[in-house]
Parts: structure tokens; C-alpha cells; sequence
């Protein structure tokens, strides 16, 4: 069977040109970089040149502001506990109620021990409320931590505006995004126009590198203490070997990502509102998360009435093609997405949830055979579904109150 794989925003195929480059470090200069013999250094200056390389993509002057991680999840742990440990005196922290358990749950943490956190809602597009966000800032808020762009809807938002105006209320506030969606999908300048920005956290399986590395933006003169205590490596601020292979290969993809971004862009954005028209056509009572806001240019979040997405999910595997009904981290879990809460989306389709996320190696092929079986499978459980009238094609006229009654 052909595989359709649309779930890119959980994690991506590593680009043969990522594996290539990869390789030499995997088998013949496999040496350890903090070694003092001649063949180790030249594996050190291998990741010295991708770092360089790295920080060139995120618009960093100075390369040694790039930190190297396993992951987005410890990158943000690294950027908030880091924070919070080299800024005692402060107790107040600001985040949005959509963001990514590798956040959110940090930020629940914090507020176990004693931390304020402001949790910022969202409107029913997925929208922040600046003026919200302008309130929430005190005289002892520690640090500001938003995403970039949301891992479920691909709702972007304003970190330019938003950095800028925590710096202008007070200097000292740190401000940290989590850009694992968005590094390599949206221009990303911090030494521009992200200057205010302090911390920046990303992932090189979002990207077409390998699981397994990732990396953290720490800005010159940022009071961020180190998370992995252990060794010497990246100047003291993360104990650990690094990896070596992985690095180049991250900083492989990033290129990779660099060259004819806006053709590819202009492409993936076209299959993304391709399948999203034709579902909003050929399926009634669904309804399309973020619509009217800033987007990913390949995410695609629907949600269906009177329809369970995890059936929805195993029917589309058993034709080939992989989606997700949110967050890979807690797919697995039977309670709505947070996020979806967040956005107030109705009880009848909260649980009807998917997500199609498309990359560079997905094809008008593959467009054309979603849209062909999405409106089946949809169809298929709707026939089953005691809410659903199948000679109308429509809700029943008693489906919410039999569903919330289910549902008590």
C-alpha cells in the first residue's frame, strides 16, 4: 500500500541529503569534538561550522549564542527552568492556554512551587488578545513564554509585537518562544525583527533531520542557568556529548529548507487550501480551526460534528494515509485537545478532530486522494452514528441533547 503521510507537524522524513551529510560522522570521523588528538578537532570543527550555519538561518550574529539540545521538549525546559533558577527574585510567569505540553506543563510545574502563571486566552480563532496580553505584564513578571506558531491549528502569532512590547514595559522581563513549529516554515530574524526576543527553542525532526537534536537560542547577557549539569560542553551551559552526527545533519536540513523557500512555500500553502475547500464542500456540519487567522502554510485543522476523530484516524490508516488528531505527544490520551478547548469548540465536534500537515515531499497525488477518501470515511461513521440522519445527510434535530446526554 501507498503511503499519504500528513502528519508533518509530529514529525518528518529525514531528507536523503540530511542522511548523506550525516554519514562521515556516523563511520569514519566519529571522534569525540571536546578530544585534544588532531581528528577529534576536526570533528569539532565540523559542528563549529554548523553552528555557524545554524545561527545564519535564525539571523544571529554571533554563533555561540546557539546552544545544541536533544529536542525541543528540553530546550524549552532549559529556557523556563533556566530562567526561573537564575531569577529568584521574580515569581510571575506569562504563557497562552494553547501552547505545547513541553510549556504548558513546565509552566503547571512552576506554579506548584510557588509561581504566579498567567495563562492567556485565546479567541475562537486562535487569536491572541493583545490587550490581554499588555494587562498581564507586572512589576514581577519573570518571563514571557508564547509560541510561535501552534503545533494543532498552525495559528502564528504576533511574536514581533509581542516581544517588543514586553521590552518596552520592562527590559528586564525575559521573553521566550518555543519555534519548533516554525523554524524553517517562517522567516525568523533575531538579530532583526525578533531582536527582543531572548530565548528561542526548535526541533530538528520538524524540519527533515533526525529525531534527536534540537536547539536553543540563549541571546548574549540572558540570565538562563544550565538544565543538563555533567560536563564542560557548549561553554558550560549543557552537560553532555554532543551530537556530532545529528548537528550537521540539523544544520543540513536548515539549508536544505533555505533554498527556493517561497516556491515551496507557495506550493505546500496550495495543496493546504486545495484539501481544505474541497472538505468544507464535500462535508456538512465541519468546521476549519484558525480559518480566519494567520496560519502555517501547511497545517490543516477540521474538526467534524457527530463524528469520533480516532475513528476517523483508523479508517484513513487503513487507506494509507497518517494524520493526527493533535499533539502527537497526547494523542494517545482520550480527553479533547486543550487547544480545541481553548477555541471553544463545540462539544459535538471536539472529539471529531483532524489534523493534516503536508511538507515538501507531499504531492498533488496525495492531495487529490485525501480529498477522495476523507469525505467517505467521514460519511462511513456518520451512517453508524445515532446523532446522524443518513437520508437528510444531516444532524438529527435532537443530536445535541441526546449527545450531551451521552456525554454526562
Amino acid at each position: 500500500m501507498n503511503i499519504i503521510y500528513a502528519d508533518n507537524n509530529a514529525t518528518t522524513r529525514v531528507a536523503p541529503e540530511v542522511r548523506d551529510a550525516m554519514m562521515p560522522y556516523l563511520d569514519e570521523d566519529y571522534f569525540n569534538p571536546s578530544s585534544m588528538y588532531e581528528p577529534a578537532q576536526r570533528t569539532a570543527h565540523v559542528m563549529a561550522e554548523a553552528r555557524k550555519k545554524i545561527a545564519g538561518h535564525l539571523g544571529v550574529g554571533e554563533p555561540t549564542e546557539i546552544l545544541f539540545t536533544s529536542c525541543a521538549t528540553e530546550s524549552n525546559n532549559t529556557a523556563i527552568f533556566g530562567a526561573a533558577t537564575a531569577n529568584p527574585s521574580r515569581k510571575h510567569v506569562i504563557t497562552t492556554a494553547v501552547e505545547h505540553p513541553a510549556v504548558l506543563e513546565v509552566c503547571k510545574q512552576l506554579e506548584r512551587t510557588g509561581y504566579d502563571v498567567t495563562f492567556l486566552d485565546v479567541d475562537g480563532d486562535g487569536n491572541l488578545h493583545v490587550d490581554q496580553f499588555i494587562r498581564a505584564l507586572r512589576p514581577d513578571t519573570l518571563m514571557v513564554t508564547i509560541m510561535h506558531a501552534n503545533n494543532e491549528t498552525g495559528v502564528i502569532f504576533p511574536i514581533e509585537e509581542l516581544s517588543r512590547l514586553t521590552k518596552e514595559t520592562d527590559p528586564s522581563i525575559i521573553f521566550h518562544t518555543d519555534a519548533t513549529q516554525s523554524v524553517s516554515k517562517l522567516p525568523i530574524d533575531l538579530d532583526g525583527t525578533l531582536t527582543n526576543v531572548d530565548l528561542l527553542s526548535f526541533s530538528g525532526h520538524k524540519l527533515h533531520a533526525p529525531k534527536g537534536v534540537g536547539a536553543l537560542y540563549v541571546r548574549r547577557g540572558t540570565a538562563c542557568r544550565p538544565f543538563m549539569i555533567g560536563g564542560h560542553q557548549e561553554q558550560g551551559r549543557r552537560g553532555g556529548t554532543e551530537n556530532v552526527p545529528y548537528i550537521v545533519g540539523m544544520a543540513k536540513a536548515m539549508d536544505l529548507a533555505a533554498e527556493n523557500h517561497d516556491e515551496e512555500e507557495d506550493r505546500i500553502r496550495a495543496y493546504r487550501d486545495r484539501l481544505e475547500e474541497a472538505i468544507e464542500q464535500q462535508i456538512p456540519c465541519v468546521q476549519v480551526s484558525g480559518k480566519n487567522a494567520a496560519r502555517l502554510p501547511n497545517t490543516l485543522n477540521v474538526s467534524c460534528h457527530y463524528v469520533e476523530g480516532e475513528g476517523m484516524l483508523y479508517q484513513l490508516s487503513e487507506y494509507g494515509i497518517c494524520a493526527s488528531s493533535g499533539s502527537a505527544c497526547t494523542s494517545g490520551s482520550l480527553e479533547p485537545s486543550h487547544v480545541l478547548r481553548a477555541l471553544k469548540i463545540p462539544f459535538t465536534a471536539i472529539h471529531g478532530s483532524v489534523r493534516f500537515s503536508l511538507s515538501r515531499y507531499n504531492s498533488d497525488e496525495d492531495v487529490d486522494r485525501i480529498i477522495e477518501v476523507f469525505p467517505q470515511v467521514v460519511s462511513n461513521l456518520r451512517r453508524m452514528s445515532p446523532y446522524w440522519d443518513n437520508e437528510k445527510n444531516a444532524p438529527r434535530p435532537d443530536a445535541n441533547v441526546l449527545m450531551q446526554g451521552n456525554q454526562k
